[in-house]
């Protein structure tokens, strides 16, 4: 996906943050401020020659430490990054380092341009839907078709909100062919979603994704043989309603919009939703088709993304 298109009718602060014990919770520690030279010689394995080797050349050549240990090759630049990025607090687990998958670009990547249009579309989000004093809604991702891309960018827009301060949650409400777990390497496991919503289990269900500790995911568990029907019991909205006092963000992924309506219903008890079409593959008529099944709602359609690739 190399980029959008946004196109929003035009307002999102971070509220202060809420934890509730029922959930599995990882809080980003504030540690103590360490030096770029210091990040990178731990991480690295740095020995005392070698750190001696560095601070001889930054001495020498005026440079800082982590240019003179890219220089004499002990560091590459995507080390430096890396470092820049723990020494601000940055969640950030770049390829190779961590074990994020590498379609979560703005996690694995995130001074790339791909993740900056996705920082640019969080500033349009937040604009649109969190300033101001109205109820924060869920946001429900929606497409018309499969292979839209609707699911990659729910999941990167989710680590792109979760970089800012407060919990984002990602709901994986697409209960016919989820992919949520694989892309965050979670447990599949017999309980999430469909287990709340079929009323087997109701605790213990949102994972907290190790290399970005302000994102949490509620997968979609066993996959149900009757997903439109759970989606349409009174429990979903009063689930969302609920989550809605514990997480800051909650972001919600939905099937396609040929398989059935399931998109349009989770949308209803969101509140909002975000939708995603396709460059020179999308067909107006389903396009419009898939508005105008929203729009049958009080749902507040807060924008519409062209993926161009």
């Amino acid at each position: 996906m190399n980029s959008f298109q946004t196109s929003y009718p035009s307002s999102f602060g971070a509220p202060e943050d809420r934890k509730d014990p029922a959930f599995r919770d990882t809080e980003q520690g504030s540690a103590p401020d360490r030096s770029i030279g210091e990040i990178i010689s731990q991480a690295n394995k740095l020995s005392p020659e070698q750190i001696e080797q560095i601070l001889n050349y930054q001495r020498e050549n005026g440079v800082r430490f982590g240019e003179a240990a890219v220089q004499l090759g002990l560091a590459n630049s995507d080390d430096v990054l890396w470092a820049l990025a723990q020494q601000f607090h940055y969640p950030y687990a770049s390829e190779g380092r961590g074990e994020l998958n590498s379609e979560l670009v703005v996690g694995a990547r995130p001074f790339s341009e791909q993740a900056e249009t996705f920082r640019t579309i969080r500033s349009h989000l937040i604009m649109k839907m969190y300033s101001g004093e109205g109820p924060r809604h869920a946001l429900a991702v929606l497409s018309p078709n499969s292979g839209d891309g609707k699911t990659y960018f729910a999941a990167n827009i989710a680590v792109a909100f979760s970089q800012l301060p407060g919990r984002t949650l990602l709901i994986d409400a697409d209960m016919r062919t989820p992919r949520m777990h694989e892309l965050f390497n979670l447990e599949r496991g017999d309980v999430g979603l469909s287990s709340i919503l079929s009323g087997r289990v109701a605790s213990k269900v949102i994972q907290s994704v190790r290399e970005l500790p302000s994102l949490f995911v509620l997968p979609v568990g066993v996959t149900p043989p009757n997903p439109l029907e759970l989606l349409e019991r009174p429990a979903f909205g009063l689930l969302i309603r609920e989550l809605r006092t514990k997480f800051d963000r909650i972001i919600v992924d939905t099937p396609a919009a040929s398989v059935g309506t399931d998109g349009a219903v989770t949308a209803a008890k969101c509140g909002a939703a975000l939708v995603l079409a396709r460059r020179n593959r999308t067909a107006v008529p389903s396009l419009e088709s898939l508005v105008r099944t929203v729009g049958m709602g009080a749902t507040q359609i807060v924008g519409t993304i062209l993926n161009e690739y």
